[in-house]
């Protein structure tokens, strides 16, 4: 369901200073937060403080077909249960836990995506054993844009496995892309490269036209973490 317009306009996404910062302040209403992610922004606060509106250049993305698969997490795919929206509250919970290191999910941003959730903008991806959830990732699902906001395991394997089952999920030929915003060591090694922003910001027009991902329209349900084939993943 589309939100109520915002009543905020946001700088260019161009325009931001050296660390990525667009700009400070806003809300998080759900209309505002969906026009920054239409415009290559997107809501991080700023040491505790006041909201943020970040375009860093380079950006983090993950292109469908450069998902790395070692044969060590291939195997490990088998030992999870992987479901779609069943538990998305409880998955931002365990990315918000305050013990993370680095962490920045607060109780306005927590808040925010679960109004997005409720009106079918945010999803989660979650890894189960034994009835267990052992990790999992949420994010903004926007025409072909997956911009993914954390992610946490519990067991080993288990936050890669639901990204496995993600890139499967979204993998339906339409050039779909996983936005990471920003590109870490440990996420290099599943596939994800660096792009510039003027690159990232030209092609976002072609992403948000592109229907939504068959695999959220469904609702909550269990998919398959294991890709069928090998296409769409490099193994390592």
């Amino acid at each position: 369901m589309e939100p109520a317009p915002s009543l905020w306009q946001f700088p260019p996404a161009r325009g931001a200073d050296e660390s990525g910062l667009v700009g400070v302040g806003a809300d998080l209403e759900p209309g505002t937060v969906l026009a920054a992610y239409r415009r290559g922004i997107f809501p991080m606060p700023i040491d505790a403080g006041p909201v943020g509106w970040w375009s860093p250049d380079p950006r983090g993305v993950l292109e469908l077909s450069d998902l790395r698969i070692s044969r060590s997490l291939r195997r490990s795919l088998r030992r999870f249960e992987i479901r779609v929206d069943t538990a998305l509250p409880v998955v931002i919970d365990h990315c918000a836990d305050p013990s993370r290191p680095h962490g920045w999910i607060d109780d306005r941003i927590r808040e925010a995506y679960l109004r997005l959730h409720e009106l079918g903008w945010c999803h989660s991806v979650e890894a189960w054993q034994d009835g267990r959830l052992v990790g999992g990732l949420y994010g903004l699902a926007i025409g072909g844009l997956f911009a993914g906001e954390s992610m946490f395991h519990l067991a080993t394997d288990a936050s890669k496995a639901a990204l496995v089952a993600l890139v499967r999920g979204l993998d339906d030929g339409t050039g779909r892309l996983i936005d990471v915003q920003w590109c870490t060591d440990h996420l290099a090694t599943l596939g994800v490269t660096e792009q510039p922003r003027d690159q990232y910001l030209e092609r976002l027009p072609t992403l948000l036209a592109i229907g939504d991902a068959p695999v959220f329209r469904a609702g909550p349900r269990t998919i398959a973490a294991e890709p069928a084939t090998a296409h769409g993943d490099r193994s390592a």
